[in-house]
């Protein structure tokens, strides 16, 4: 959370795998911030996009989430939008709201090499950006 008190995202990343268990608990697996291809267009398989959202209490109540996948050149790729609900959690749960989510995206493609990246809002704030490099055999990995 903000000094302000505003909402803000605290971990932002992207992996192979992820999940949240009963307790909240979030648990990651093969953390990444490339993909590597032989030819494009690409098709990668399977990634997840891993967000926790971090809230004072008196931000309980809906948002509105917006995700964009953006190209090299700024392009929307991808886009999702739908609603949060934040609660208050469980009492001595603290002075703010955590709430981890896990965005499952298989299949996603990608025309061309270079730095794309996912665009977090919520209620139409920018929030954080999370890179993510695509390069291929002409390209290199260090890009």
């Amino acid at each position: 959370m903000k000094a302000d008190g505003r909402m803000e995202v605290d971990l932002a990343l992207i992996a192979d795998a992820a999940t949240i268990d009963s307790s909240g608990k979030l648990s990651i697996l093969g953390i990444f911030d490339r993909i590597g291809t032989s030819s494009f267009p690409a098709r990668h398989p399977q990634l997840v996009l891993i967000l926790r959202f971090t809230a004072a209490l008196n931000e309980a109540g809906t948002h509105e989430i917006g995700i964009s996948l953006r190209d090299p050149a700024g392009n929307q790729v991808v886009g999702i939008d739908g609603e949060m609900q934040l609660g208050p959690g469980a009492a001595g749960g603290g002075a703010e709201i955590r709430v981890p989510h896990v965005l499952h995206l298989d299949g996603l493609v990608f025309p061309t090499g270079g730095q794309y990246a996912f665009d977090v809002r919520v209620d139409g704030q920018h929030l954080v950006s999370v890179p993510l490099t695509v390069y291929g055999p002409a390209s290199s990995a260090m890009a």
